[in-house]
């Protein structure tokens, strides 16, 4: 039986989770901005978290957990992933110069690009698993069998409205988003997370 308050709850964690700006929320605001392939980059970003989060909450999440291997993988791996995007960001920050809105002579994005450009950051990046698989498969997989479903549909959901959010929102602001002075705030702004999460990974190990 579908149980409201387990699809909140879901909804709620899926949300504090996927909400902090990072590489993959960064492209979707430069694609948005830049009204290239807005809906099928969405699309895509749905459909990885809904993939991760349903493979977690079935099992590999807890999978993951109990090997010390896999969780140091994970953990490492996600910390030096944040830390190169992290002094990624506040190099283009303190360069300044850059802009999200494409550049009259600059080609555009083509749709196998941008998609290959949305996998990337989202399977390669280890600091992802951890977020759906490890930490909401966790939560989910300990549910019993209709309230797990109730849980992933809520962890599900939050993914399907943020990026939707996320997408359409960037695209309608795309006027003050494309200034660059506001990018390298944003900028600024990632890299400072990603560094401070990539420190907490470490420190938690």
């Amino acid at each position: 039986m579908f149980s409201q308050q387990v699809f909140l709850q879901g909804l709620g964690l899926g949300a504090s989770l996927i909400m902090a700006i990072g590489a993959q929320n960064a492209h979707v605001i430069r694609t948005g901005v830049r009204g290239q392939h807005v809906l099928a980059t969405v699309a895509a970003c749905i459909a990885v978290d809904v993939l991760l989060i349903g493979l977690g909450i079935a099992g590999l999440g807890a999978l993951v957990e109990a090997s010390p291997t896999l969780m140091a993988m994970a953990r490492y791996g996600g910390a030096a992933f944040l830390v190169w995007y992290g002094w990624r960001c506040w190099t283009s920050s303190l360069r300044g110069g850059a802009s999200l809105a494409a550049s009259p002579d600059e080609k555009a994005q083509t749709l196998g690009r941008a998609l290959a450009t949305v996998l990337a950051l989202s399977l390669l990046n280890p600091h992802v698993y951890l977020d759906t698989v490890v930490l909401l498969g966790a939560v989910g997989s300990s549910l019993a069998g209709e309230a797990r479903l109730s849980f992933a549909l809520g962890a599900m959901t939050a993914s399907v409205l943020w990026f939707s959010a996320l997408g359409l929102g960037a695209r309608r602001f795309a006027t003050v988003l494309g200034r660059p002075a506001v990018w390298r705030a944003i900028e600024a702004a990632t890299g400072t997370l990603m560094l401070v999460l990539a420190y907490l990974l470490v420190r938690g190990a």
